[in-house]
């Protein structure tokens, strides 16, 4: 990995956990360090934060939050101050418009002489007096890097130069060590003497809530004829409403609760398909690590690098038809299937993984100084 000869400051609204890898790699590649800045979500997010890090220098600030839903706002009590103290000869922030502590920070550093780096998601497009707005918040910033291809290109439709704009994909996980677990060649779920190992295993992995549609996977299961395994890991508001349902139309399904980290390992290892039915859910990487084919609801386009028609399906949020018709016809090849698993792992080890997203970073730094 090339490096940034300078100290590098970045800010984020929150520090969830699986964000800590990254940032520690990032802080490893500059020669001067890295200071994080960060504040503490709202209590009904239900996201787990980090309360340090290894090798990156982890400011904690204090988020005031204002309103919500389309109408929220953040206000980072103390960045000012941590930027001032830092004096760092970048910076890469957040380039979400809800934060009114971005301008400030942008015109302290641009007085300094020094760079600003807006990292986000993209921008949907929108027309008139906001296509205008949105494109003079972002312009403020020296350069952009993208999560996603569809955010890059959203970027530059709304106006920001193209060449200033960079695809680092959002990415949660290392490179995988290990080879692909072995995993058998035939399904027969006709053998009721064999019992569920010859049946096809499904898993989730992510938080139980209602955006999930973890409802949608338990009614396409238990449609379907070969009545493949479903686990699902996860806690989170909507277990109780979910274990009920389970009950009511497919009682084979397993609750294992939340398990992290290395508690995962088992349960990717003995799976055939990962199915992400609602939005969100960065499992989505750690399954295709283990050489798992991937289905998933479509979203903001950091899923379109990532699942492709050689590893995975896309399929419309909310759409219980085109879920039952994609699981069955995943599990109907199970030579297809298996090809399917080698290529995310293959994406996962060669493509999109934490190093090559640091990489990204510290090219999009280089490339101002």
């Amino acid at each position: 990995m090339n490096r940034f000869s300078g100290r590098l400051a970045l800010q984020q609204r929150v520090l969830p956990v699986y964000r800590v890898p990254f940032f520690d790699l990032l802080a490893s590649a500059c020669d001067d360090g890295l200071s994080l800045f960060t504040g503490l979500p709202r209590p009904v997010e239900g996201i787990t934060t980090a309360k340090d890090l290894k090798v990156a220098k982890y400011t904690l600030g204090n988020n005031i939050h204002l309103f919500s839903r389309q109408f929220y706002l953040c206000y980072q009590k103390g960045l000012m101050n941590w930027l001032k103290a830092q004096n760092p000869d970048a910076l890469i922030m957040e380039a979400n418009p809800r934060y009114l502590s971005t301008s400030p920070a942008v015109k302290w550093m641009h007085k300094n002489d020094k760079p600003v780096i807006g990292w986000g998601l993209g921008s949907p497009p929108i027309s008139g007096f906001r296509k205008q707005r949105r494109l003079s918040f972002i312009s403020q910033f020296d350069a952009l890097i993208a999560y996603s291809q569809r955010g890059a290109d959203e970027y530059a439709a709304l106006g920001f130069p193209r060449e200033k704009i960079f695809v680092a994909h959002n990415s949660v996980s290392a490179p995988p060590s290990s080879p692909i677990p072995a995993r058998r060649s035939t399904f027969d779920p006709s053998t009721p003497s064999a019992g569920q190992a010859l049946r096809p295993s499904i898993l989730f992995v992510g938080r139980l809530q209602a955006r999930k549609r973890i409802d949608m996977l338990l009614r396409a299961c238990a449609q379907m004829e070969s009545k493949p395994r479903l686990v699902i890991i996860g806690d989170g508001p909507e277990r109780a409403a979910l274990d009920s349902l389970a009950k009511e139309i497919h009682p084979s399904a397993e609750f294992i609760g939340a398990k992290h980290g290395a508690e995962l390992k088992p349960y990717f290892e003995e799976a055939d398909l990962f199915v992400l039915p609602g939005t969100g859910g960065l499992a989505v990487q750690q399954a295709m690590s283990y050489g798992l084919p991937v289905i998933v609801a479509q979203g903001d386009g950091t899923q379109d690098d990532l699942v492709r028609k050689e590893n995975g399906w896309q399929i419309p949020p909310d759409d219980f038809g085109a879920l039952t018709s994609t699981m069955k016809d995943a599990l109907s090849d199970i030579a297809r299937l298996r090809r399917m698993g080698a290529e995310s792992y293959r994406i996962v080890k060669e493509e999109i993984n934490i190093a090559k997203m640091a990489e990204i970073f510290v090219k999009a730094l280089n490339a101002l100084r």
